[in-house]
C-alpha cells in the first residue's frame, strides 16, 4: 500500500517542495477568486508570460540567480500592466488585447533572450520551473509573497470587492479605482512571479486560476469561495507532489493536472451549478 506521506518524512526537497507550494497555495487562489469574478482570468495568462523577459534578462546578468530573476520579473511584469492600461486608455484598442498584443511578444522575446546564452535545459527550467529544487531563499520569497498578498488583499478587500460588483458605482463615489486596480495587477504580478519560482511561466497562472474555478462549484458567496479555493489548491498540491514521486512523473504538471482532476469532480458533482446536480429536477411544491 503506497504511503501518501512517506516521500515528506523521508526526502528534505519533498518537505521544502510541498512548503512552497503550500505556501503557494494560499495566496494565489484568492488572487485566483477576484480574477474569476472581475471576467480576467485569462489576464492572468497573459500576465504570467509577460514576466519572461524581465527573468530572461536577470538570467542573462547573472545566470539563474534568484534575486536578478525575480527582479526582471516583477520589474517587467509591472511594466506590462502599466503600458496595457495606458494604451486602453489612450487609444481604441481594449484591455484584453493590448495585453494579448504585449503577452505574444513578451514570450517571443524571453524565450529569444535565454537562448541566446542558455541551454534548452535552462529554457526548460524557466518555462516549467524546478519546484523539487526548491532552496531556502526560494521559500523565504514564497513566504514573503504569501504574506503580502493577505495583508494587501485585506487592505483593498472592501473597494475590489466593489469594483467587482458594479465598477461604474466605484468610480461614482469614489477616486480609488484606480488604485485598487493597478495595486490589485501588482499582487497578480507578485503571485505570478513566486507561481514562476515553482512551477514555471507556463504552468504559473494553474495553481491561481483552477481552485478558484473549481471552488464556484462548492460555494457562493465570497466568505466561502476564497477558503474553499485555498483547500482545494492544498489538495492538488499535496496529491500533485506525491503522485509525481511515486509515478515518476514531471512534478510541476502534475500539481497543475491534479488541481485540473479537482476542478473536472467539482464541474461534475458540485452543488453549486454542478452538471449532476443540474440534471436532478426538483420537486414540485404539491398542496
Amino acid at each position: 500500500m503506497i504511503d501518501p506521506f512517506a516521500p515528506f518524512v523521508e526526502f528534505g526537497f519533498m518537505r521544502r517542495a510541498l512548503v512552497g507550494c503550500l505556501a503557494l497555495s494560499i495566496s494565489a487562489p484568492p488572487v485566483g477568486v477576484f480574477l474569476m469574478l472581475r471576467r480576467m482570468s485569462l489576464m492572468s495568462e497573459a500576465m504570467s508570460h509577460a514576466i519572461l523577459p524581465g527573468a530572461a534578462v536577470g538570467f542573462l546578468v547573472a545566470g539563474l540567480s534568484l534575486p536578478a530573476m525575480t527582479l526582471g520579473g516583477l520589474v517587467a511584469g509591472l511594466a506590462v500592466a502599466l503600458l496595457a492600461g495606458l494604451v486602453t486608455r489612450s487609444t481604441v484598442i481594449r484591455e484584453d488585447a493590448s495585453l494579448a498584443a504585449f503577452y505574444l511578444i513578451s514570450l517571443a522575446a524571453g524565450v529569444l533572450l535565454v537562448s541566446m546564452r542558455g541551454s534548452q535545459i535552462d529554457l526548460l527550467h524557466i518555462l516549467f520551473g524546478t519546484v523539487l529544487a526548491l532552496d531556502d531563499p526560494a521559500l523565504l520569497l514564497l513566504g514573503g509573497i504569501a504574506t503580502a498578498t493577505l495583508f494587501g488583499l485585506a487592505l483593498i478587500y472592501r473597494p475590489l470587492v466593489m469594483e467587482c460588483v458594479d465598477p461604474l458605482f466605484l468610480r461614482t463615489v469614489s477616486r480609488g479605482g484606480g488604485p485598487v486596480h493597478y495595486a490589485f495587477l501588482g499582487l497578480v504580478v507578485m503571485n505570478l512571479v513566486g507561481g514562476f519560482q515553482a512551477l514555471g511561466t507556463l504552468l504559473a497562472v494553474g495553481l491561481m486560476l483552477l481552485p478558484a474555478i473549481a471552488a464556484r462549484f462548492w460555494a457562493r458567496g465570497l466568505g466561502t469561495l476564497i477558503p474553499a479555493s485555498m483547500l482545494i489548491a492544498v489538495v492538488a498540491s499535496f496529491s500533485g507532489l506525491t503522485l509525481s514521486y511515486h509515478l515518476d512523473l514531471p512534478t510541476g504538471p502534475a500539481i497543475v493536472l491534479a488541481a485540473g482532476a479537482l476542478y473536472l469532480v467539482s464541474m461534475l458533482a458540485g452543488p453549486r451549478g454542478g452538471l449532476l446536480y443540474r440534471l436532478v429536477k426538483p420537486r414540485h411544491l404539491e398542496a
